[in-house]
């Protein structure tokens, strides 16, 4: 087989791979007899049946895979001798598209080689960790907030008008052109004014009444409406206030912390403390690591394959367009051309991603099995009844197993960079370290 250089410019290259007839003929022999043990015919025995005849019989079924084996053989031949790494799939197409048997097979296979990765010393990278305690302040206010969840309510007095936040308790019958429907009617219902848990419009109107008032409420169903038969509709609901309460929030004590699962208020506290210092190094990290970022992609630089970067520009593009664009859900939608900006976002983006890529390979960085198993059971918990299906889903899906690999594979190389760079602890406030965070959004 002759493999012959065709293009080689920048990342660019082109190869020209002639398969001689001879050779295709060999290949196919050798198929069929590895299959001529299992083959019976009549007149013959099994394994017995002459190669000449063989070939007549079953050489056309075997011709394409012969053909294929051969070309990705010589494919993955060149490879490994160049060294080479292609970007992305290789594009291989015949060039004798008027081929017939007995022909010799010309095939052209392009790439984009991956470039070569300068190395980096990672020692002498110098960032600064954010660090934030979880001061009294911060715990009582999270404290409060919980004691919020759980409040209860106590009745007003009887001629007091609810207000926003109040729950008032009421029975009603909802009507579309006069007819009741299913699902529109409802007694002694507990209902918090301002929790948006109605249709828009409905709470809104319950303020300002009292224990005893009867009321018609005029909305309109959203025109996006799950029940179809009702959106879009005019309905009036019939609505009687049967009482108006006050919430009332928990009190402080050990009962309350009993409710969270503690044993007493102050262990409550130590575990909102936890949680808060948590929540604060899970804040850090992220600063940390776009620094770490925004200093290897000033460290380094290296030609990047076109073809990554147009691909990330154009996903880039796609995003945004839908992120400002959220009403269309599908992709039936003009197309989007990548910007400048997007452009320039990209080749950062996959300047950064060869070189964690290549600092991972050399050092040896893997994914176990118990952290993809983790990672699909966490993300399978967005779908509620259906776990088991996300998950069989995934193991079949060679694709959707790469997305979730790559973030934490990228993950386990950023840590490995902090151990080899010089770190240093800059204590905070939490309002230093939420400046610092809105920054990082803005960019």
């Amino acid at each position: 087989m002759q493999v012959t250089e065709t293009l080689n410019e920048g990342q660019k290259r082109g190869y020209a791979i002639t398969l001689t007839a001879a050779e295709l003929d060999a290949k196919v022999t050798e198929k069929l007899k590895d299959a001529q043990p299992d083959v019976e015919m009549k007149g013959f025995r099994k394994g017995k049946v002459p190669m000449a005849l063989m070939k007549k019989k079953f050489g056309q079924s075997v011709l394409g895979e012969a053909m294929q084996e051969a070309i990705d053989g010589a494919m993955s031949e060149h490879f490994e001798a160049s060294g080479d790494r292609p970007a992305m799939q290789p594009e291989v197409k015949m060039t004798n598209e008027d081929w017939k048997e007995g022909d010799d097979v010309a095939v052209e296979m392009t790439y984009e080689a991956l470039p070569e990765i300068p190395e980096v010393d990672m020692k002498g990278i110098k960032l600064e960790r954010l660090v934030v305690k979880a001061d009294d302040a911060s715990v009582e206010e999270a404290l409060a907030n919980l004691a919020e969840t759980a409040q209860s309510f106590e009745d007003r007095k009887k001629s007091a008008k609810a207000k926003d936040g109040d729950q008032v308790v009421i029975d009603f019958a909802g009507k579309v052109d006069g007819e009741l429907f299913e699902g529109g009617t409802g007694e002694d219902y507990p209902l918090v004014l301002g929790s948006n848990s109605f249709i828009p419009g409905f709470e809104e109107q319950l303020v300002g009444t009292k224990a005893g008032d009867e009321v018609a409420i005029n909305v309109k169903f959203p025109d996006e409406y799950g029940a179809e038969h009702l959106a879009g509709k005019d309905a009036v609901f019939d609505c009687t206030v049967k009482a108006v309460k006050a919430p009332k929030a928990a009190e402080l004590d050990d009962e309350l912390a009993k409710q969270f699962g503690a044993e007493d208020l102050a262990a409550l506290k130590g575990q909102i403390s936890e949680r808060l210092e948590e929540e604060y190094k899970g804040a850090a990290r992220a600063i940390l690591k776009r620094n770490l970022l925004d200093v290897l992609d000033k460290k380094v630089d290296f030609p990047l394959p076109a073809s990554l970067v147009d691909s990330e520009a154009k996903a880039i593009a796609h995003q945004l367009w839908h992120e400002d664009n959220p009403d269309v859900e599908g992709h039936d939608h003009p197309e989007v051309t990548p910007t400048d900006d997007h452009v320039g976002l990209a080749e950062r983006r996959v300047r950064l991603g060869l070189l964690l890529a290549e600092l991972g390979t050399k050092a040896d960085i893997q994914v176990s099995d118990q952290e993809m198993t983790q990672a699909i059971m966490n993300q399978a918990r967005q779908y509620p009844g259906q776990e088991r299906q996300f998950f069989e889903f995934v193991q079949k899906n060679q694709q959707m197993q790469q997305q979730m690999r790559a973030p934490i594979f990228e993950d386990k190389v950023v840590d490995y960079v902090f151990e080899l760079a010089k770190v240093k602890d800059k204590e905070v406030t939490k309002d230093d370290l939420q400046k610092a965070v809105e920054a990082l959004e803005q960019e």
